[in-house]
């Protein structure tokens, strides 16, 4: 059963933040009956995310009987697991490693440049990669070429929003923003590979619109 938006903003108004994201979850979703692939590729609605991510995530019984294996991971943001068999997400990209975060999920993709995938989605590097390269060149101690070879590992940090809604919009109220993007990044943590997935945000409003 989907939360109509009405009662999101309800919710939003009477709890506290602590109880607001686990409220606004859908108590109704079978995680069996979720396809893991459109959660990554940002086709869920948020409250319905909630509910999967939280039955999951939450409950190791439960990924159990859905056969997903959890994994040591070496990144203590993450939360990852082995699915029983291979998902194809971004295109062409064919993995069994997940990870949930605070936040969202995530495919882990062999592919160690992430530029290849955010390229194809539209997603730019907010990380301005190139500015301890250009601060190297910048001290003349060594050239452009000899600075890239150095530097081994290039941040890449980029999303691509898919939904961002206020509801009520306006108005002397307590609202809820929620805000769905796609996200693309690597980390040090997992060399070679490249983090795609999805980040579902469901954010409390005061009267003024600041974040309670």
């Amino acid at each position: 059963m989907k939360i109509p938006s009405f009662r999101i903003a309800l919710l939003a108004a009477l709890l506290p933040a602590s109880a607001f994201a686990a409220a606004v979850q859908d108590d109704d979703v079978d995680p069996a009956k979720i396809d893991v692939r459109d959660a990554i590729a940002c086709r869920l609605d948020a409250p319905t995310y909630a509910g999967f991510a939280n039955a999951v995530a939450g409950d190791d019984a439960m990924a159990a009987k859905l056969g997903w294996k959890p994994v040591k991971s070496t990144n203590f943001l993450l939360k990852e697991y082995d699915l029983p068999a291979p998902i194809t997400v971004a295109g062409a990209y064919s993995t069994r490693r997940i990870a949930f975060t605070s936040s969202g999920i995530l495919a882990i993709l062999d592919e160690p440049d992430p530029e290849v995938v955010a390229g194809k989605e539209k997603i730019e590097n907010a990380m301005g990669s190139d500015g301890l390269v250009d601060a190297l060149v910048a001290s003349g101690k060594v050239t452009r070429a000899q600075a890239e070879a150095e530097i081994k590992f290039r941040k890449f940090l980029g999303e691509r929003v898919i939904s961002d809604v206020t509801d009520p919009a306006d108005g002397d109220h307590f609202r809820a923003h929620t805000r769905i993007a796609l996200n693309v990044s690597n980390a040090t943590t997992h060399p070679g590979k490249t983090l795609y997935g999805c980040s579902y945000k469901i954010d409390l409003l005061d009267k003024e619109g600041n974040p309670l």
